[in-house]
């Protein structure tokens, strides 16, 4: 089931989230819930806060980067719990977006690597490093789950240029052809 995206300016994305208990939740259903939202809004990553859920999980697809990185062919994973252990390497730009922040790309710097501990969709724990997109895609979906979004990274005068562009977002006045919820629409209007 596609579940609607929480757009930009809605509290849940500033909160950081708590982890999941073993048999708390159908997370096998959260999960396919997630993915089908993620690519019915043709997006790589999605976070628990971004679907109103205030709890440790993202699922990410990188895929459509193996182009770039042809390691990333098939790069498929669900981060339950994840605690970013390290951020290591050199920073690098890339132009990031949000499907929470729709229309809006900027240049952000991340770290090239990261090791991770996380819990799979099978409650198995695992601790591995990544580089290159895979790690700024991790990097992106787990500031999601600690209630940081990638524009609280720019500059106080790029913050500033878009101000206006978030706020439409927060008012729902942005075109997207995937569900939204918009935290400054009154309901029944």
């Amino acid at each position: 089931m596609k579940l609607p995206i929480v757009a930009y300016g809605d509290p849940v994305l500033k909160k950081k989230a708590i982890d999941f208990e073993p048999g708390e939740t159908d997370i096998k259903k959260l999960v396919e819930d997630m993915f089908e939202t993620m690519y019915g809004a043709r997006g790589v990553g999605l976070a628990g806060p971004q679907v109103g859920v205030s709890k440790r999980i993202f699922v990410i697809d990188a895929t459509p980067f193996d182009d770039d990185e042809p390691e990333l062919a098939d790069f498929k994973k669900v981060f339950i719990n994840a605690q970013i252990l390290e951020e290591t390497g050199e920073e690098w730009a890339f132009n990031e977006g949000c499907l929470s922040i729709p229309d809006i790309r900027e240049d952000v710097y991340r770290q090239s690597h990261v090791r991770i501990k996380y819990l799979d969709e099978n409650w198995v724990e695992h601790e591995e490093t990544y580089k290159g997109l895979a790690a700024r895609v991790i990097q992106h979906e787990y500031d999601h789950i600690e209630g940081k979004l990638f524009t609280d990274k720019l500059s106080p005068l790029r913050k500033r240029l878009i101000e206006k562009k978030l706020n439409d977002i927060s008012r729902g006045m942005v075109k997207v052809d995937y569900r939204m919820k918009f935290p400054a629409v009154k309901k029944g209007r």
